[in-house]
């Protein structure tokens, strides 16, 4: 297996040699991989295989492993009525002499391409029978029963890590307290749904979270591009317009207006006229 970095360094899997770890898959999935259909992301890898499937690889430390262990995708097989692609196996093993694990996940292939990047700058042109399907998926989502916690961006989502996001928005004698939890994708944006057959995919964050969290992920990566943004919170008003589907705007909103943040991200204006207008809304109860 390739030699990698300690894991006090940054990895970037866009630039790293993979042979060895693919090398790995296909050994344990007893497959041959196409490799020249490979995608590489910063800390994921998509391969076809020679049985017509695709196997997702994701690197990951110990310490954004936790107690609940970081099988998502393979847990998210037993969800019932969300569009996904069919799970069918998975592998998992340790990077010698490094506290890293790999996994990768074999599931059907995409019914479609994904929609774009994660953040779009276009309006795609999607139908109204994909809007139809987004909205089920969602709802049938919600209404599963899960004791695993969402971990968007990796790290485990809680009441304290929301207030505190939400604070710098808001006095502190507003309450931040969040009153339902459902479960939630957790990392719901635009490269990882397909058209113009909806398709959910990359669940390995999911778990419980407040209620609107997807919905608001989702607009805050549509900010840039006006119809869509609005689009968005009309299909998703039912939670965008509630107590917590307003924190979650807010949690949003601080992670777009974080201090790293590009200073030309087009959604940075978008972001602070809503976050300022969701506090006021909040601040009057």
């Amino acid at each position: 297996m390739s030699s990698f970095p300690s894991v006090s360094a940054p990895v970037d899997l866009r630039v790293e040699p993979v042979d060895g770890v693919l090398d790995e898959v296909e050994r344990a999935l007893q497959t041959q991989l196409v490799r020249g259909t490979l995608v590489r992301k910063r800390r994921s890898l998509g391969v076809r295989t020679d049985r017509g499937t695709w196997v997702r690889v994701e690197r990951r430390r110990f310490d954004k492993i936790g107690s609940q262990g970081w099988n998502g995708t393979e847990c998210a097989a037993l969800l019932e009525g969300v569009a996904q692609p069919q799970w069918h196996r998975g592998t998992a093993w340790r990077q010698p002499g490094d506290a890293v694990m790999w996994r990768a996940d074999e599931t059907d292939l995409l019914p479609g391409a994904p929609i774009g990047s994660s953040v779009l700058a276009t309006e795609p042109a999607l139908p109204e029978q994909w809007w139809q399907a987004f909205n089920a998926s969602l709802e049938a989502l919600a209404e599963q029963h899960t004791s695993r916690v969402a971990t968007p961006d990796t790290v485990m989502i809680t009441q304290g890590g929301v207030a505190e996001a939400i604070h710098c928005f808001l006095p502190s004698d507003v309450d931040g307290t969040v009153e339902r939890w459902l479960p939630a994708h957790a990392d719901l944006n635009w490269a990882n749904m397909t058209g113009p057959e909806f398709c959910l995919f990359d669940w390995e964050d999911w778990g419980m979270a407040p209620q609107g969290l997807d919905a608001a992920s989702l607009w805050g990566n549509s900010l840039a591009v006006p119809a869509l943004t609005e689009r968005v919170r009309h299909e998703r008003r039912h939670e965008l317009e509630s107590r917590d589907g307003k924190l979650m705007t807010l949690f949003i909103c601080a992670k777009i207006l974080a201090p790293d943040a590009h200073p030309e991200d087009p959604r940075l204006e978008p972001a602070r006229l809503m976050a300022a207008q969701v506090a006021e809304d909040l601040q009057r109860g």
